[in-house]
């Protein structure tokens, strides 16, 4: 008998939603990233365990939206709990919930879905704090269990997976047994072309760049890409690129240095930076870039 669970994991940004699905997984599919509102789409993570599939689905921070590109990551957040089997709500141990932590969490609660609260970064609070603020939550919210870990240090993993397992429903697996993500390969670059990009970048620059990959294709066991990526002013585009072009020659670098790991064979990146003012806000920008009918 097979089973599958289809399990989507939201929460603020920057609470540790893709670091959780990577270490959940074992496998790195969602960009890791310090600056705010990293993950813009639905990221599908699958773990098969013998009989047992595991479908997480990585939604974007929730956010009052600002743009379209803002409207747009809070339908995914919506249409990824639509359907599912049960929802893992991330807080931060170390921190206080704020407006729309409570509000969303307080429609959860009493929606009547099933609903794991898993507090992250514990390893930053002491005993004491973390009894309290589960005691605080148990008061105020109903929930089918709570889960202190921390997704950086592995520590409190194997507790989800113990708290999941009820949920799991008699069904032929979605996915081939031994895949972990259902990002095309295009996508997948494009991700980790912008990872490096907000990892080197000044804070005011993330927000505003998109990546496109405009050639994929491979030959003679070498992968060739050629790709854009999109920022907002001109004054972007010189720090992306950089003096003499350093920045970006690191961006590749990196992104490269990656690739080859998770592709397997050499790469050959050409990149390229380009200028579309307030792209987040441009219906026909989104839709060329992918962000259109809750799919990329």
């Amino acid at each position: 008998m097979t089973r599958t669970a289809f399990v989507t994991i939201t929460g603020k940004p920057n609470v540790g939603k893709s670091t959780l699905l990577n270490t959940l997984l074992g496998e790195k599919v969602a960009i890791v990233s310090r600056k705010p509102q990293t993950t813009r789409n639905r990221i599908t993570g699958i773990l098969t365990r013998g009989d047992d599939q595991y479908v997480f689905i990585d939604t974007p921070g929730l956010h009052k939206p600002k743009t379209l590109l803002g409207e747009y990551m809070m339908k995914q957040v919506g249409n990824a709990t639509e359907d599912t089997d049960v929802i893992l709500f991330m807080l931060e141990a170390c921190a206080e919930l704020n407006a729309t932590e409570k509000s969303v969490l307080q429609r959860y609660s009493d929606s009547g879905v099933p609903l794991l609260i898993v507090l992250n970064k514990v390893d930053l609070v002491n005993k004491a704090k973390l009894a309290m603020q589960i005691s605080a939550l148990s008061e105020q919210y109903r929930f089918d269990a709570i889960i202190p870990i921390s997704a950086e240090k592995k520590i409190g993993i194997d507790g989800i997976f113990e708290e999941l397992r009820p949920f799991l429903q008699e069904s032929v697996h979605f996915f081939p047994d031994d895949e972990y993500t259902d990002q095309p390969e295009r996508q997948i670059f494009a991700e980790i072309i912008r990872e490096k990009a907000l990892r080197l970048l000044a804070d005011e620059v993330p927000h505003g760049i998109a990546v496109s990959i405009e050639e994929f294709r491979e030959k003679k066991d070498v992968l060739y890409v050629r790709a854009d990526i999109y920022c907002e002013r001109a004054s972007h585009k010189r720090i992306i690129i950089g003096k003499d072009g350093e920045m970006l020659k690191k961006i590749g670098m990196y992104a490269r240095e990656e690739a080859e790991q998770i592709f397997g064979s050499r790469v050959f990146l050409e990149l390229w930076v380009k200028v579309k003012d307030n792209w987040r806000d441009s219906a026909f920008m989104l839709n060329q870039l992918g962000f259109k009918n809750g799919d990329r």
